[in-house]
């Protein structure tokens, strides 16, 4: 099996969200369950079948996250330096519209474009790898090409 990078910080949130599965939502799902199952006829049970969709889609997820972790392998990004690469935070200026934009490249499970998470397999992360400050970068996006510039790399 192939491992996943991941920061220490996705990590641990992988493993929190994990832990709240766990001891909190199943116990939860299992009384849901037995409620509705005292209701009577599970054939036209609507709280008895919704509860056991949202128990599948919890156990699903508890097996998601499980497999992850045990293929992480934690990236300490304040360990390098040098080119962009996996876990650097990278400062960037749109060519076209000067605007600037903040991202830290991270594994696909810590993805969150809105926190500034890129998604390593993402096209900007993937033309960003190896480039280094004051470089200019073409990125292929749905809406067409975009051109960056590489403000400044950091690993924090």
């Amino acid at each position: 099996m192939e491992k996943i990078p991941m920061t220490r910080a996705g990590h641990t949130a992988l493993e929190a969200e994990l832990k709240h599965l766990k001891s909190v939502e199943r116990p939860a799902i299992i009384q849901a369950i037995a409620e509705a199952r005292e209701h009577g006829d599970l054939s036209e049970n609507a709280e008895y079948h919704s509860a056991k969709e949202k128990q599948s889609f919890i156990e699903g997820r508890v097996k998601e996250l499980e497999g992850a972790i045990s293929l992480a392998e934690v990236i300490d990004p304040t360990k390098m330096s040098g080119s962009i690469k996996f876990g650097a935070t990278v400062t960037l200026v749109d060519e076209e519209t000067d605007h600037e934009k903040t991202y830290q490249i991270v594994g696909e499970y810590e993805a969150n474009i809105e926190k500034g998470l890129l998604n390593i397999k993402s096209p900007i992360a993937r033309a960003l790898i190896g480039k280094e400050e004051g470089d200019s970068v073409t990125v292929r996006t749905p809406g067409g090409e975009k051109s960056y510039e590489v403000l400044k790399v950091l690993f924090v």
